[in-house]
């Protein structure tokens, strides 16, 4: 027998080291003494070190964490679907969408986070929630894209620290759609094949971009101040409207749309694609039936 028996409490923890300047810390500090890291925490997705500050980056290896966002799809009661993903080469999905009805049109609106400004997803969101509110009460396109950029333009702090993102917003009504987009986020017209055939995608926007690749309008505090695309057109026959990031564009070239199934198996059908040909970027696809297109 023990002839000093000692509580399991009363016994000294493990050694416990701060999870990023490795010093000594003891079980219970809120913050490493060293460096001043807030200790507890969540756990880094890519290196798995306790080291997540207030803005979602891992102190250690300085990934930005994956949010909700990884993954959404909307589907309205008229058939119209979207479908936003990360893709397969990003830290976190840096697009976002709204899809809502608004009376008898469907308001879309898709940003896509410019990758080389800071907090880009937060430019996406912000230029959303603006455009998508101010255009389901009516507003036209041109006061929808300046809230959105007033929006995106209030989260920057300096010029150096300014995000940003591209922006397309459409109105699908009975009778015509109007568009609004600056940047190389795309609209594209699918007309309905007949039974059996296939049908390619017909561009119906032009990208605010260099050849090299390089946008040369977006939304942000650091923009030129340019006006938006606005384009109206009145579809002729049946077909869907297709509304998409570059992560799908990109590999668009030749594909072929069987004209069956639902908008949201048209839309998961096309994130397939986009993965399985890559997935370099994040994917963003917004369905919009018209004209009866869809049984």
């Amino acid at each position: 027998m023990d002839p000093n028996p000692r509580h399991e409490a009363d016994r000294p923890s493990d050694p416990v080291s701060c999870p990023v300047c490795t010093a000594p810390v003891l079980d219970g500090d809120t913050y490493c003494e060293a460096c001043g890291h807030a200790l507890g925490s969540p756990a880094c997705a890519s290196c798995g070190a306790a080291a997540v500050d207030a803005e979602g980056y891992c102190e250690r290896c300085g990934l930005r964490q994956p949010t909700g966002r990884d993954h959404q799809e909307t589907v309205l009661d008229g058939g119209a679907a979207a479908v936003t993903d990360r893709g397969l080469r990003r830290s976190r999905n840096e697009d976002a969408m709204a899809l809502l009805a608004a009376g008898d049109a469907i308001v879309t609106v898709v940003c896509d986070g410019v990758g080389s400004s800071p907090r880009a997803d937060e430019a996406s969101a912000a230029a959303v929630e603006a455009a998508a509110a101010a255009l389901a009460r009516g507003l036209p396109q041109q006061e929808a894209f300046e809230l959105a950029g007033r929006a995106v333009s209030k989260l920057a702090t300096s010029m150096d620290d300014a995000p940003a993102c591209t922006y397309i917003a459409a109105v699908a009504e009975p009778d015509r759609v109007t568009l609004g987009w600056a940047g190389d986020t795309r609209a594209y017209w699918v007309p309905r094949p007949p039974p059996g055939e296939w049908a390619g995608g017909v561009p119906l926007t032009e990208d605010d971009a260099v050849e090299t690749g390089e946008i040369t309008a977006w939304l942000g505090a650091d923009a030129e101040d340019v006006p938006p695309h606005v384009r109206t057109l009145t579809p002729t026959e049946p077909g869907t409207l297709l509304i998409c990031s570059d992560g799908l564009w990109r590999y668009l070239d030749g594909y072929a749309f069987s004209g069956t199934g639902t908008p949201l198996e048209l839309a998961r059908e096309l994130l397939r694609h986009a993965l399985n040909s890559g997935g370099q970027d994040n994917v963003t696809i917004v369905v919009i039936p018209l004209g009866d297109s869809h049984e």
